[in-house]
């Protein structure tokens, strides 16, 4: 399965926050060099000769990428404690997991970890949490330069926020600090989240919309055959664009959903 915590490794950065435990896998940097290069080569040929360079650049988008995702495992990783779980947070080289450590036995709903049973309830808190607290995190941010007067070019690059013309309006980020921080910061926070949202499983998106599924009267079944039809259309979408990546991990859901599937007695 693509979506599980990788192997420790004694290159692995460690560190806490609020008491929850944080590991970033070696991977991550790697990750974070696969997808950010491209965009810090534009904001590289963007200001030319004030541009630091790509490699600066690069640096800043991880480390802007490496807080945007923490904040999402963050909203996990809260919602956990409310209900009395503790958690830990690992960021890998496919984005970030909350791991539940303990917690009681609920009742029903169905298993999220060995040693914890969520209810749908508790789960579609648990799983909204993440993204709604990393977009909440990327507004904020917009809201500040807004309020200072400045336009906001990262949602112009942004599918459906492109529209709200005044999230661009006001002055441009002149320097490359500003532009690269604001850019590096947003589109990760808003394309990441509204991506996890997606009803996929196991996705964020996923475990909510099982979650609202199973609280109107539904079955565990009708929430795969979403899942696996959402995951086929995005990997068929991925193969026409050319998007290779999304392929693969499109379709790599969409088989495991289908397997889940099965095991469920949802077959063909």
């Amino acid at each position: 399965m693509l979506l599980q915590q990788p192997a420790e490794s004694p290159y692995d950065l460690r560190f806490q926050l609020f008491g929850f435990p944080i590991r970033v896998a070696w991977t991550f940097w790697i990750g974070a060099v696969v997808f950010g290069y491209g965009l810090a080569d534009m904001v590289d040929q963007l200001f030319q000769d004030s541009s630091p360079g790509r490699f600066p650049l690069l640096l800043l988008w991880a480390v802007c990428l490496l807080v945007s995702i923490i904040i999402h495992e963050l909203g996990h990783a809260l919602a956990f404690r409310t209900l009395g779980i503790e958690s830990s947070i690992v960021l890998y080289h496919f984005g970030g997991l909350a791991i539940p450590r303990s917690g009681p036995a609920t009742g029903g709903g169905f298993e999220f970890a060995p040693v914890t049973r969520l209810s749908p309830s508790q789960d579609l808190f648990i799983a909204a949490s993440g993204p709604l607290l990393q977009i909440a995190s990327a507004m904020v941010l917009a809201v500040g330069l807004k309020a200072a007067g400045y336009g906001v070019a990262a949602f112009g690059i942004i599918p459906g926020f492109n529209r709200i013309e005044w999230l661009q309006e006001g002055q441009p980020l002149a320097t490359v600090g500003m532009f690269s921080i604001a850019l590096f910061y947003i589109l990760p926070s808003v394309l990441w989240a509204l991506f996890n949202l997606l009803p996929v499983y196991p996705l964020d998106g996923g475990r909510v919309a099982r979650a609202i599924i199973q609280l109107a009267g539904g079955q565990i079944e009708q929430s795969l055959w979403l899942s696996l039809v959402v995951a086929v259309l995005m990997a068929v979408w991925g193969l026409q664009s050319g998007e290779i990546f999304i392929t693969l991990l499109f379709a790599s859901l969409a088989m495991g959903n289908y397997q889940m599937l099965q095991q469920y007695g949802g077959r063909f």
